[in-house]
């Protein structure tokens, strides 16, 4: 990520999947299951994210 704090842009590569959170001017990569299958719930509050979940399984 790269970022120009006077302009508020910041630059992320398209070639990598991922989950972004902007919250309050800032943008936060979430963090990716460790292993195996999963998923990211995000929670809200007052109209911002206040807080996410990580949840993973792995097949057998």
């Amino acid at each position: 990520m790269k970022t120009n704090i006077e302009k508020m842009t910041t630059e992320i590569d398209l070639m990598k999947n991922a989950v972004y959170i902007v919250k309050d001017g800032h943008l936060i990569l979430v963090d990716t299951p460790p292993k195996g299958f999963g998923k990211q719930v995000i929670s809200w509050q007052s109209g911002k994210p206040s807080h996410y979940e990580l949840n993973y399984s792995n097949k057998i």
